[in-house]
């Protein structure tokens, strides 16, 4: 159930949401001193943010604290923190350029398809796919973060090997939301030539 009361935006899961923002200055200071140390350091505050990514939504479904704000701020908080990790990793030659210019134009793509539905009255929502596509990310980003080899791991090769996994997922998963789009828009022409 989703509550467009006026609550305060200071919830519990949407303070995670500013929280999970908050990481970003932190995770791009650390990587503009790369080195080992500072690397493992920021692949703890990314990982304590995708932590707080998972609280926050299983908070607010538990004790019934969706808001409309919350609906904006969470896939915000993701989005931005995933970018701000994937566009520091390119001076560092830990990721090609054209594979986090696919993530993030996947999501400014999306981010402008939900907005043109909205509009409509439509709601495109968060299928499976896509929670896939963010868990293959997360992983991925952990990977590269680390970059350096603990206990025998290349932990750079194993981030590279999800992150094409991640690639493939969100290409597939950016067009199961244009599918859907066009069924949203299909459906709105439908209903106006029926009225």
């Amino acid at each position: 159930m989703i509550d467009k009361g006026k609550k305060s935006i200071f919830n519990l899961p949407n303070t995670l949401s500013f929280f999970r923002i908050g990481c970003i200055p932190l995770l791009v200071v650390l990587l503009f001193f790369p080195h080992k140390t500072t690397s493992f350091l920021a692949a703890l505050v990314f990982g304590l943010a995708s932590i707080s990514d998972l609280l926050d939504g299983f908070v607010a479904r538990r004790h019934q604290m969706v808001t409309t704000f919350g609906q904006f701020l969470d896939p915000l908080a993701d989005k931005l923190l995933v970018s701000a990790a994937l566009i520091m990793l390119i001076p560092l030659g830990r990721v090609p350029a054209w594979m986090v210019l696919v993530i993030i134009g996947r999501e400014l793509a999306i981010m402008g398809l939900r907005s043109v539905a909205g509009s409509e009255g439509k709601v495109i929502t968060a299928d499976h796919l896509g929670k896939q596509k963010m868990v293959l990310q997360t992983v991925a980003i952990l990977g590269l973060l680390l970059h350096y080899d603990y206990y025998g791991v290349n932990f750079h090769a194993v981030g590279m090997f999800f992150l094409w996994l991640a690639v493939i997922m969100t290409l597939w998963s950016g067009f199961n939301y244009f599918r859907n789009f066009w069924h949203v828009l299909e459906e709105n022409d439908s209903d106006s030539a029926g009225s």
